[in-house]
């Protein structure tokens, strides 16, 4: 016997499943374009479409402050971590924002969706993982001008997290 489930529900195996559908997608789509016009092609445009999503989660976030500034660097801290909620499915990452320094956070991944999916899909030779481009974006998106923006650890080389520090000019957060 079939039944059939409410159109205004969505169950979280379902959920799932539409995530991963657009994963395959993903890898689809980076593969075919590594394929076509070599991979510096295809990290450049995976950079791009990533940044601009990140540009488009960080305002969602800065506008549920009322686009006023953080004012202090443990909010801003946990602005970040409110884009990583809605950049990353929670239970494909393993991610913490840490406030190291008067103007510097600190974003450890330990479990990264998106180098798994990659690895998975057998694309990680040539994969530059886009990192720099999503904090890039969520900070233009919340308002936050950079000083700095790197990467310091990565999954993908074998390193046991995925690091980022962010610097934040003195202009981001109300003192």
């Amino acid at each position: 016997m079939t039944t059939i489930n409410d159109p205004d529900t969505t169950t979280r195996a379902e959920l799932m499943d539409v995530y991963r559908s657009w994963w395959l997608h993903d890898a689809r789509w980076y593969q075919g374009v590594v394929k076509r016009f070599g991979p510096a092609v295809a990290n450049e445009i995976n950079a791009e479409a990533l940044r601009f999503v990140a540009t488009s989660i960080g305002r969602k976030v800065a506008r549920q402050f009322g686009g006023n500034p953080a004012r202090d660097m443990e909010e801003l801290r946990q602005r970040y971590e409110m884009c990583a909620d809605r950049t990353f499915p929670r239970e494909l990452r393993d991610l913490q924002a840490v406030v190291l320094d008067d103007d510097v956070i600190e974003v450890v991944m330990r479990q990264n969706f998106a180098v798994t999916m990659v690895r998975m899909a057998g694309s990680l030779e040539g994969y530059e993982c886009p990192c720099t481009e999503v904090h890039a974006g969520w900070s233009d998106g919340l308002g936050v001008p950079l000083a700095e923006n790197c990467s310091t650890g990565c999954l993908r080389f074998g390193d046991p997290a995925c690091r980022m520090l962010i610097r934040v000019k003195p202009e981001g957060v109300q003192s």
